[in-house]
């Protein structure tokens, strides 16, 4: 196979972003996505949609990649930690009966043994019906190990947010500044109170498959909502961020919720940024279907409610 045509079968399902410039962040919102600044970005091509089931499946037969999930955890990597959380596990999120302390995750979080990517929704689930939908329960090493084996790479934070605005400047959402325009909803979101109350006015309780809602400017789907998406960048305010390099600042970490774990404080998880939001977001909880929106993400840890898409730049597809 010739280097042009490796270059267009590596390109194909993505679309070309062109070389822009953009306002990154939001002054708005969550003070971690603040203060706004201009960030330049050379042009790449981006998949149109989050990695599915169904590629993922090809990846793991082609190479025999067991993730992050499916493994034991090395013991001397978490000093003081359950022994409970070191089986095979993952992250898996579970509705509440009613309102609950929404200062503590722990209460609809909960690690799963058996939860990884062939059982989305904990053990004795399966793919049946979703192999259309996102991959879930990727770590980020496994996020890597993907794109390397189809010849891509994971975007930055800068590339995924100026890829997620299609083109709009400063727009709230993906699609403009109004959440529902004429009444229709455009990404897979919580609707009604989280944890325990899901109107399901989007027609979907979990994630829905790549695709079910309307592309942004660029025409990508899914840059907001059904789950989150992976970056490369270390986590640090944006304040300290230098996009060429992205250095590690200070990294902190939990196996939940990007903090460190209260019941194994010694244990210190770099993390990595997460972008766009799940359909676990909801306006009274987590309003970060938005591409200014980021939040940090252990590396070592994986949940149901985060994926990625790949990128290949520009030198690399046109050599």
């Amino acid at each position: 196979m010739t280097t042009e045509l490796q270059s267009r079968t590596r390109t194909d399902g993505m679309v070309w972003i062109p070389d822009g410039a953009f306002l990154m962040g939001s002054d708005r919102h969550y003070p971690e996505e603040a203060p706004p600044h201009k960030v330049a970005v050379k042009g790449f091509w981006i998949d149109t949609h989050t990695v599915t089931n169904t590629e993922f499946k090809r990846f793991v037969e082609a190479t025999g990649h067991v993730t992050l999930a499916e493994r034991p955890a090395n013991a001397e990597d978490y000093p003081g930690a359950d022994p409970a959380l070191l089986a095979p596990s993952s992250v898996v999120f579970r509705k509440t009966p009613g309102p609950v302390d929404m200062g503590n995750p722990y209460n609809w979080w909960t690690y799963q043994r058996g939860a990884d990517w062939r059982h989305p929704r904990g053990p004795g689930s399966s793919l049946q019906g979703l192999w259309k939908h996102p991959v879930v329960h990727v770590a980020f090493e496994d996020a890597e190990a993907y794109a390397k084996w189809a010849g891509k790479e994971l975007p930055t934070e800068a590339e995924w947010e100026y890829a997620a605005r299609g083109g709009l400047e400063g727009a709230q959402y993906t699609w403009g500044d109004e959440f529902s325009p004429r009444g229709k909803l455009m990404a897979n979101t919580w609707q009604g109170d989280f944890p325990w109350q899901n109107l399901l006015q989007d027609g979907y309780e979990w994630t829905a498959p790549v695709g079910s809602f309307p592309p942004n400017g660029y025409g990508l789907y899914d840059m907001a909502g059904n789950v989150w998406e992976w970056t490369t960048d270390w986590y640090q305010e944006h304040g300290k961020i230098t996009h060429a390099c992205c250095t590690l600042d200070n990294p902190r970490g939990g196996p939940i919720d990007g903090s460190y774990d209260p019941r194994t404080p010694e244990v210190r998880i770099p993390r990595r940024v997460m972008k766009g939001g799940s359909h676990l977001c909801a306006p009274n909880y987590c309003h970060r279907y938005r591409p200014a929106a980021r939040m940090a993400q252990p590396i070592d840890t994986a949940t149901c409610h985060l994926g990625f898409r790949c990128i290949v730049r520009k030198e690399q597809a046109h050599p």
